[in-house]
């Protein structure tokens, strides 16, 4: 299956030291050689969040990209980032079919990327929101984001947000595996359903080494005492920080670098039905 990077920051932060690791599993390191991309928030750090966008996709493996390339070289700096390898279970090896995917939603873009197989999730889209790709993810990502249009009329907190969140994500489990990650540059939620995990990194600020490459950075002499950074992975990408394990079911928010909200998802009475 794929794999997914997350990162939430309370400042603008570069993401290359974690990217170079985890390209390597895009061809090198692992299989994952279907295509990936990357999308960062970008603002000018209003109270509301950071609304721009840049969207990186290439159907290339990014051990082999020269986008990736360009990624791995070029440190733009953000507070929320999202970036997906991809292994294809579902849809061919297409540039529409690389994630992650990004919408609109009450005048801001929202980021999604998915690792896992759903089985028979084909939910009724009569909404602005339709897939462009064959993915299993982007149907997923377009029917979190019709009930989420239907449920609040504007943008809602982080809280509020989160419970609905919950909501839909059971239900979309109880089709297959649905590991995911998703940003409207106010937040970042992670989900699991198999494999997730997550690292806060804060003063005192150490040194970390890539699992997939030799080589170690020394935090300390990047960063202030005052900056938090939170990255969530589908495994560990460093060898010597201690990476915690999301539980099965388990919903996890981000904001500022610090784990706001957690838990399990709420009982649902019935599963999403099959073509509504």
């Amino acid at each position: 299956m794929c794999q997914l990077l997350g990162m939430n920051c309370n400042t603008p932060t570069d993401v290359t030291f974690s990217f170079r690791g985890f390209a390597q599993r895009g061809g090198h390191t692992d299989q994952h050689s279907d295509g990936w991309g990357i999308a960062f928030f970008e603002g000018d750090g209003s109270p509301g969040g950071d609304k721009g966008l840049r969207h990186f996709v290439d159907h290339q493996s990014a051990w082999e990209s020269p986008v990736a390339e360009l990624i791995r070289r070029y440190p733009i700096k953000s507070r929320n980032v999202i970036a997906h390898i991809r292994k294809a279970t579902q849809g061919r090896v297409a540039l529409e079919n690389c994630h992650p995917f990004v919408r609109e939603l009450w005048g801001r873009y929202w980021v999604f990327a998915h690792n896992g197989d759903l089985k028979d999730f084909s939910p009724r889209l009569h909404g602005s929101f339709k897939p462009v790709g064959s993915t299993d993810s982007e149907r997923a990502f377009c029917w979190i984001m019709q009930e989420l249009a239907k449920s609040h009329a504007g943008v809602p907190s982080v809280e509020e947000l989160s419970l609905t969140l919950r909501e839909l994500s059971a239900q979309i489990a109880g089709f297959g595996t649905f590991n995911f990650l998703l940003s409207n540059g106010q937040a970042l939620w992670a989900h699991a359903s198999t494999s997730l995990y997550y690292v806060e990194r804060r003063h005192p600020f150490a040194h970390a080494t890539l699992s997939d490459e030799d080589v170690t950075v020394n935090f300390a002499e990047q960063t202030n005492p005052t900056d938090r950074v939170a990255l969530v992975v589908t495994a560990p990408l460093t060898t010597n920080e201690c990476w915690a394990a999301f539980q099965a079911g388990e919903l996890k928010v981000f904001v500022g670098g610090v784990l706001v909200v957690s838990g399990k998802p709420l009982t649902a009475s019935a599963l999403l039905p099959k073509g509504n």
